[in-house]
């Protein structure tokens, strides 16, 4: 009933049809985001002639596929035309037997019949500008609101080009410990960048860039990648001016997804802006189960 497939043997069509039809539409599991952040390394499950489908990126170690969601990549699990409980089991139950599973998160429409555990993410949306507006948190209100000499000698810029904004998230990345990730996830902004399918916005001030933020956009949604700040000057809340840029300008059209966060700190200024929870399921093991899984189970 459940069939697994190799990337080349999916029929890109049917798959692509699947998803846009489907209750639990993600961005991410869009062929052209999966290509550029799993690099093409991703095969698919499907239930019957595509009436459901489970995108399933993996990296390979030791010549062994190992589940992880690729960078930037938040949301995939299962996509069909309404959400069942039922089907979803099917797909984890097949998901759990046949692969070994590093970290793998399913959407927040996915629901199942057994408790998994969930994380946290933050969604508005469509509707006119000025009533999402009106719900913002006083705090977020009064950090829009900028003093008139700091006004005076600030800009925001919609079309930051791609070679200043690396510079910057090079400069100011927070939370990124080895090279390599830093540079996976440049390569992924340029190749959205090249595509045509991310912004920059930035925040200057006195002729100086001090905030910028990262967005994919797709037909149906605008999703926050990345939010980057010079340390020295947070106190003049030029990521939110920024943020509220954004939403103002897309809101009526897509759905504006801020990629939770578990961290306190981000989940606070998210919230200010008053999105709807969203929670969705994960499957996480530790590289240790992970190593015991590969090497001793029968």
């Amino acid at each position: 009933m459940i069939k697994r497939l190799k990337y080349q043997e999916i029929d890109f069509g049917k798959y692509e049809e699947c998803l846009l039809r489907s209750e639990q539409y993600k961005y991410s599991a869009e062929k052209p985001y999966l290509d550029i952040t799993s690099k093409k390394k991703w095969e698919l499950l499907v239930y019957k002639d595509y009436e459901a489908v489970m995108p399933i990126p993996y990296i390979t170690k030791m010549g062994i596929k190992v589940v992880v969601n690729p960078k930037l990549c938040q949301q995939l699990g299962v996509f069909s035309k309404t959400d069942s409980a039922k089907i979803n089991d099917l797909f984890l139950d097949y998901f759990e037997k046949k692969y070994r599973i590093w970290y793998y998160a399913f959407n927040d429409k996915n629901n199942f019949s057994k408790q998994l555990k969930q994380r946290k993410n933050f969604l508005i949306f469509p509707e006119k500008y000025e009533n999402v507006q009106k719900k913002y948190s006083p705090k977020r209100k009064r950090k829009l609101r900028l003093d008139p000499e700091v006004l005076e000698e600030s800009q925001v810029s919609v079309d930051v080009n791609f070679d200043e904004a690396k510079n910057f998230i090079e400069n100011n990345i927070m939370g990124v410990d080895k090279k390599s990730d830093l540079a996976d996830f440049i390569m992924i902004f340029e190749a959205f960048y090249q595509e045509g399918s991310l912004q920059f916005y930035a925040f200057y001030y006195q002729k100086k860039m001090i905030n910028l933020i990262a967005m994919h956009i797709s037909s149906k949604s605008v999703t926050l990648l990345g939010t980057f700040n010079d340390k020295n000057f947070v106190k003049l809340s030029g990521a939110s001016i920024l943020i509220d840029y954004a939403i103002k300008n897309h809101i009526e059209t897509r759905i504006f997804d801020f990629e939770g966060s578990e961290i306190p700190s981000v989940e606070e200024f998210f919230r200010g802006f008053r999105p709807e929870l969203k929670p969705y399921t994960v499957i996480q093991n530790s590289k240790k189960n992970l190593v015991k899984r590969i090497f001793f189970a029968r």
